[in-house]
């Protein structure tokens, strides 16, 4: 039973029965005519406060009613429940706008924001989770913003400071915290409470009051912890120094004793060192000076020389202790599912907790970090890693490892080197400059660290056998050569299937690919020029930023004439970006021997579907329309001369032809984007991650059947995003 009390003098001016079990809460609208109650009997009730009237009861929910709260406009009420959702009711009549069902665990506590723009709730799964408030008349969607692992044990409690700027939130361990709204950043963690803080409440004069199950009272104010500020800036890489190609040093050779820093041989930066670990468990220090922010690379030379050493490459300050690179916090557990990874794949990365997780955020495992390429495309697949296809990338000079099933993982923010970061329930891992294999797989099981000087001074290289393994009898089985340089950032682009055939009035994809070198991450520029009479490319296009490859089309005109090899040679491809400021050009070629095959047995476009947002400007391609966050429609058409048979246009990430990082062909289902025997279209989903980056894009797509062929590629232009914007894990969670 609830009561309505006389708040001066106590007096009961109303009650309010009706429940069938105990009652949990109780929460008057802000015009104080409807009371809404909920309790362990799963039930909402709406009461009159003027007569004490039943409204309306609401009976939808599979477990307990914990807690309510009242939109601030009163034409919605949100309700925490047992069966791990937040439902969303229109109370004019009832009616369910949503369920938020995020939450891995009763949910305990609700509330919205003053602004009426968020609702956050928590519970037993300790984290707090962030919805944007989409609509409060009409069912929609509304998407998860963040789901932060806030306490070690389950969350009792939540409020916000009178200003919506702030969220209190308390645990079952007596834990007590401050967030900022709405990134919900850790402020400050409190002492340990005498007891379980069970309500926050904010005043009308705006101070906030905690009640904890002893009955003690207390104001709580809001703190700022200078440290947290100081230290959750986003780690960048350095500046980029122009790569300037610098004269090969003479080499040297190690001189032992050298096992210890204090014996380290001194080399000059370039140096490049050639020695050998001779005997089981031998090190080779050398010693070398830096300026602050300076980039050194090291980079060991020895299976690649069919040496049997197994590398291991460190940097130590002068004492011998590492130098520390970064520091990640992790702030989302997760775990190994369904399979583990060895230490080569970058598809299929099956993790718990998927759905709380975005594009390009780092993956901590047991020493390596990854970083997500690619959302699960359906049932069954997992995340894409970088670089996404062919052996995955480790990041922060990490290696990739082979992970068992069930193995722990953690989401993870990098900050600066010696942060000290406020806890949040969840481990911290401190990286140091070291490694055994190249973390960017080019140089296979030999080592390469790229350093960044944190002060001026004077550091050592250590280099041993992973294995602790050393020459016992012919040195040279053990040999290596160590090269320590300044960074110089640079690529090399190549073109990936040359020799093409083209049909006449067909089209045909054409790859092209990069290495990225010496912590280069900027966008390169692929040009085509030179191309035979009646052929064209449909260019330039772009390697992005932080990307390895990129897809366009050679198309030939149905009046096109088979080239021949003197108008093969004078094609000429290149790869143009800025490195430092300089404009960079590289040479990378022809496209081989260019053939004009037969005439295509079917052709291939992209149209609008009836709702596509498209603009059509005589001569230019096709442009549709798409912000972070959002999906949209298009159709691909086929225009069949001779060929019955389905049509196949890949799936999982095979199906997004050049398109920008962060946007995929969505819905496409376990058979993938197909055009089935019998007809001619079908629709298909393009869907942008909320990191997706504004610009525009050619894309396309492409099919192996008859031999291959390409559509004509159409234009994506990537808007500037609203406010607030749905993420992929949102869309694909929704319970409706």
């Amino acid at each position: 039973m609830a009561q309505l009390r006389d708040a001066a003098t106590g007096a009961v001016i109303r009650e309010f029965g009706g429940h069938r079990d105990l009652l949990h809460d109780a929460e008057l609208s802000p015009d104080e005519k409807v009371l809404a109650t909920a309790g362990y009997d799963r039930s909402v009730k709406l009461w009159n406060v003027a007569d004490g009237s039943l409204v309306r009861s609401i009976d939808v929910h599979n477990g307990a009613v914990f807690d309510l709260a009242w939109h601030p406009g009163g034409r919605l009420l949100a309700s925490a429940s047992a069966d791990e959702t937040v439902k969303l009711w229109r109370t004019s009549d009832g009616v369910r706008l949503d369920t938020l069902n995020q939450p891995q665990g009763e949910v305990f506590s609700v509330a919205f924001t003053p602004d009426g723009k968020n609702v956050i709730a928590a519970g037993r799964d300790k984290r707090v989770h962030l919805w944007k408030l989409e609509s409060i008349d009409a069912p929609a969607i509304n998407p998860p913003l963040h789901a932060r692992f806030a306490h070690e044990s389950p969350v009792t409690a939540i409020g916000l400071s009178a200003d919506g700027r702030h969220l209190f939130s308390a645990a079952e361990d007596r834990s007590l915290k401050c967030w900022s709204v709405p990134d919900l950043a850790l402020e400050h963690d409190y002492p340990r409470q005498s007891d379980l803080v069970s309500t926050v409440v904010t005043r009308a004069d705006g101070r906030c009051v905690i009640g904890r199950m002893d009955g003690s009272l207390d104001e709580v104010r809001i703190e700022i912890d200078p440290v947290a500020v100081a230290t959750t800036g986003t780690v960048t890489a350095p500046a980029a120094s122009a790569a300037v190609a610098a004269a090969t040093p003479a080499a040297t050779e190690e001189r032992e004793p050298n096992d210890l820093p204090s014996q380290a041989t001194s080399v000059s930066v370039p140096a490049l060192v050639k020695g050998t670990v001779g005997r089981p468990g031998d090190a080779d220090c050398l010693r070398f000076t830096a300026k602050a922010g300076e980039r050194i690379v090291l980079e060991v030379d020895a299976s690649r020389s069919k040496s049997k050493l197994d590398s291991r490459l460190e940097v130590l300050d002068v004492s011998g202790r590492p130098v520390e690179q970064v520091v990640l916090q992790a702030v989302r557990d997760s775990w190994f599912t369904f399979r583990g990874k060895d230490s080569a794949q970058s598809n299929d990365f099956r993790v718990h907790n998927w759905k709380e997780m975005e594009l390009d955020e780092y993956l901590y495992a047991n020493g390596e970090v990854v970083k997500l390429w690619l959302y699960p495309r359906g049932p069954d697949s997992g995340f894409n890693v970088y670089p996404g296809d062919g052996n995955r990338h480790a990041f922060f000079g990490t290696s990739p490892i082979t992970h068992a099933l069930g193995e722990p993982a953690w989401i993870v923010e990098p900050l600066p080197s010696g942060s000290r970061p406020l806890p949040n329930g969840l481990p911290v891992f401190r990286l140091y400059y070291e490694n055994d294999d190249d973390p960017m797989r080019r140089l296979g099981s030999d080592s390469v660290v790229l350093f960044t000087a944190p002060a001026d001074g004077e550091y050592v290289a250590r280099l041993t056998d992973v294995r602790g393994f050393g020459a016992t009898t012919a040195p040279e089985d053990y040999a290596y050569t160590l090269a320590i340089r300044p960074s110089q950032p640079t690529f090399a682009a190549r073109v990936v299937g040359k020799d093409p055939t083209v049909g006449p009035g067909g089209c045909r994809e054409l790859e092209f690919r990069a290495d990225r070198m010496d912590g280069f991450d900027g966008p390169i520029r692929i040009e085509i020029d030179g191309l035979p009479t009646g052929f064209a490319f449909h260019g330039p296009i772009e390697i992005e930023a932080g990307q390895f490859r990129a897809r366009g089309v050679l198309a030939a005109a149905a009046d096109a004439l088979a080239p021949d090899d003197s108008a093969d040679k004078a094609v000429k491809v290149r790869a143009v970006a800025t490195i430092a400021g300089r404009e960079v050009v590289q040479e990378i070629g022809t496209l081989g021997d260019i053939k004009l095959g037969s005439e295509p047995k079917f052709t291939v476009t992209i149209v609008p579907a009836e709702k596509s947002s498209v603009v059509e400007r005589p001569g230019e391609p096709l442009e549709f329309m798409i912000r972070p966050g959002e999906t949209i429609t298009a159709k691909v058409r086929v225009s069949r001369h001779d060929f019955k048979e389905r049509i196949e246009f890949g799936r999982d990430g095979d199906a997004d032809r050049n398109l920008p990082h962060g946007v995929f062909v969505d819905n496409i289902g376990l058979s993938g984007l197909l055009v089935v025997e019998g007809e001619n279209e079908r629709e298909f989903f393009l869907t942008a991650a909320p990191k997706t980056r504004p610009g525009r894009r050619l894309f396309h797509v492409n099919t192996a059947a008859a031999g291959g062929q390409a559509s004509p590629p159409v234009m994506l232009n990537v808007l500037s995003a609203e406010p607030a914007v749905v993420s992929r894990a949102a869309a694909a969670s929704a319970d409706r």
